[in-house]
């Protein structure tokens, strides 16, 4: 029995009104069909949520405050850990550019291979006889200059001659000075002025020359002889003579030992020879040819150091550039500085105990090899910066006959065989060849060496 009914029939029985009833009922029909409605809407709305409606988020366990720390606790750590693995790329790119110069510093290679040889002597109808008259090479623009008594001509790199000079001296000697080349004839009268393209002009002298300097420039100082002076005169890079001779009388002065000019041409260091009581003294003597040495002294003399050089001889001077300059002595070397134009300064000296062998340098440093009185090897070798400090000592057996500094490798040789070390004093390659050996250089490459004979040139790269 339908439970609605009865209670529909019992109230009916009891005398309440059919219509009433019937209100009644259908109004209960509407609130249930309505609840179950909602029940529909509300279980619909948690499964899929209305277009734009924002879903409730989820409780935080953490107050507001917390939730923000961890939010820049966790980027701090993402910015570690890419810290963390940039060192370490760092660190192991760092390790292997250190392994690389490490390597390379003090690997010694023991092969070479030839890259080319050419023969000097080719298609040239008095090769043959060239070679009795042989003098030497001189590095010049990154390559060099063969001089004989006969002419000179310009080698590059590969083996090329790019300019050829006749001449007929007796005596031929050399000097570079950056992009210029002076080749005079010692004890003679002529003077060649060249530059990487050829010769810009031949200077003349009556008195014979003893010695010769160029500087950058072009310009070319000479110490010219006689009987009772000698003379400095300068000449312009097309062998015209410039308005300037300092005279050095030998009973005063003393005699001219060696001369150098500055890079650019308005400087020039001097050493002289001189009686001191009976006693052979030196002085190093200080000229400017501006208009500051001009209005010095008649001589254009700006300063003169005796004392350094007492007992002494200074066979050699030079200027590196253009306010470094050294003497070298048998005592050992000595650094100035003219800086201050008007008066030159004595900053570093370098006493050497043994005997100087050997003297060789470039516009950066300053090399001597000198007897060596302590330890097994007979030789030791001292290379000074243009400042007057010493960058390397160091002890060898090689029988060297000849010494350089080329591109900041230091080159021993002799007749038939090489040595070559770096600037930390590291044996780099030690080697013998068949032809005779003249002039080594460096070459195109770190690894690469030009080596030069009176008939053959060759370069070679280290390997191994």
């Amino acid at each position: 029995m339908d439970p609605v009914r009865s209670g529909a029939e019992a109230r009916i029985a009891a005398g309440e009104p059919q219509n009433v009833i019937e209100n009644q009922e259908n109004t209960m029909d509407d609130m249930n069909a309505m609840n179950r409605e909602m029940k529909k809407q509300q279980l619909r709305r948690q499964i899929v949520p209305n277009p734009g409606e924002e879903r409730p988020k989820p409780p935080s366990p953490y107050p507001e405050e917390d939730e923000e720390e961890a939010i820049k606790k966790a980027h701090h750590k993402v910015l570690r850990h890419r810290l963390v693995i940039s060192l370490v790329i760092v660190l192991v790119i760092a390790a292997i550019a250190g392994g690389v110069q490490y390597w390379k510093q003090n690997h010694q290679y023991t092969e070479y291979g030839v890259a080319w040889e050419t023969d000097l002597l080719a298609g040239d109808s008095e090769g043959r006889t060239e070679s009795s008259s042989f003098t030497g090479y001189v590095d010049f623009g990154g390559n060099v200059v063969k001089y004989t008594k006969d002419g000179a001509s310009y080698i590059d790199a590969k083996g090329k001659t790019i300019w050829v000079q006749t001449y007929e001296m007796k005596a031929p000697i050399a000097v570079v000075n950056g992009d210029y080349i002076a080749i005079a004839d010692q004890q003679g009268n002529s003077i060649y002025i060249c530059d990487k393209s050829g010769c810009q002009g031949t200077a003349t002298t009556l008195l014979p020359i003893l010695k010769v300097s160029v500087s950058a420039k072009g310009v070319a100082a000479a110490i010219l002889e006689d009987a009772k002076a000698n003379y400095i005169t300068m000449f312009r890079k097309d062998g015209e003579p410039l308005d300037i001779t300092v005279k050095a009388r030998l009973s005063g002065d003393g005699y001219p030992l060696d001369l150098s000019l500055s890079p650019d041409g308005t400087e020039l260091i001097c050493s002289y020879a001189y009686m001191n009581n009976g006693l052979m003294d030196s002085r190093v003597v200080f000229y400017n040819f501006s208009e500051i040495g001009k209005n010095a002294s008649p001589k254009r003399i700006v300063g003169g150091f005796d004392e350094p050089f007492s007992g002494s001889l200074v066979p050699r001077v030079h200027f590196m550039t253009d306010t470094e300059s050294f003497a070298c002595s048998d005592k050992g070397l000595a650094f100035f500085s003219t800086k201050n134009l008007v008066s030159p300064e004595l900053t570093a000296q370098a006493a050497v105990e043994s005997e100087i062998l050997s003297l060789f340098y470039s516009a950066e440093y300053v090399g001597i090899i000198a007897a060596n009185q302590e330890g097994e090897a007979p030789y030791r070798m001292e290379i000074y910066n243009s400042r007057g400090e010493l960058e390397l000592k160091k002890e060898f057996a090689f029988p060297y006959q000849h010494a350089s500094i080329s591109d900041g490798r230091i080159l021993l040789w002799n007749e038939n065989s090489f040595q070559a070390y770096n600037m930390a004093g590291t044996l780099k390659f030690e080697g013998t060849f068949d032809d005779v050996i003249t002039k080594v250089t460096a070459g195109r490459f770190p690894n690469s060496y030009i080596i030069t004979g009176p008939q053959k040139m060759r370069e070679i790269t280290l390997q191994r």
